[in-house]
């Protein structure tokens, strides 16, 4: 059996300067998860912000076939060029699970091209997640809705693009609602956003939330990696038209950029 290539990338900033968050992850909410989904068909690394190029080096992004990323207070000092990297990997076929908020990270506006703004509210209130698509492999071994006791509220209008695909619906305490589960696809690539995982709340180790990333990385694992080309493509068949308009002569690069 081959195994899926997973790595689990956390900032890992909370759980080092928070004692109280410490303790509900002493060795980070990437190990929490890491244990919580592991599996004989999954092999699992974890990476994280402070460690050179973030963990996320050209050869492990290269045998990564599932990526997790969870972020919150350091977005901004994740480097462009390697979430460049990531970008392309995605598109070439690498699976893409942003947790809870990463909804803000550089990947994840990359990947929508949105600002992924919403509203946000943290009381520590309970969260209902609805299950609208039981057929889908993520939610699988799902019931009809599951709760979590307590957690931090994400609140609509969630600025994500209009062909997410939503199997998760949330209804908080306080009375606001959020898309908490919704996949896309770009290029070769299976994304889902999940939106439970407040560092706060021992999230990570609630059974359902478990089974479903677990789900989720087999749901997310490649086809194929191919790279993505703009090629110049010779016709199928006989052209016999005649048409005197120039032509520029300009090769382009998938990136819009002109080949050499």
């Amino acid at each position: 059996m081959e195994k899926i290539r997973v790595t689990i990338w956390n900032e890992f900033r909370h759980e080092k300067q928070n004692s109280a968050i410490a303790a509900i992850y002493p060795e980070g909410i990437h190990k929490a998860i890491a244990k919580g989904i592991a599996a004989d068909d999954l092999e699992i690394r974890c990476a994280t912000l402070d460690e050179p190029e973030h963990g996320l080096t050209d050869e492990v992004i290269a045998s990564t076939d599932v990526l997790l990323w969870w972020g919150h207070a350091a977005h901004r000092e994740v480097r462009d060029d390697i979430v460049a990297k990531v970008h392309k990997r995605v598109l070439e076929g690498m699976g893409l699970i942003v947790l809870h908020s990463g909804h803000f990270s550089k990947i994840f506006k990359a990947v929508t091209g949105c600002s992924c703004s919403l509203k946000w509210r943290e009381q520590g209130e309970w969260e209902r997640l609805w299950n609208i698509d039981p057929t889908h492999p993520i939610t699988r071994g799902i019931g009809e809705y599951f709760q979590i006791p307590h957690e931090e509220m994400y609140g609509e209008r969630f600025d994500i693009p209009s062909d997410s695909k939503i199997l998760f619906l949330s209804n908080f305490e306080g009375g606001n609602v959020f898309r908490s589960g919704i996949t896309l696809e770009r290029g070769y690539g299976k994304i889902f956003y999940f939106q439970p995982g407040h560092e706060s709340y021992p999230i990570y180790y609630q059974k359902e939330i478990l089974q479903i990333i677990g789900n989720a990385v087999r749901w997310a694992r490649p086809v194929f990696f191919r790279e993505m080309q703009a090629p110049n493509t010779p016709a199928l068949d006989e052209i016999r038209s005649k048409c005197d308009a120039p032509t520029t002569g300009i090769v382009q690069n998938v990136d819009g950029s002109a080949k050499k």
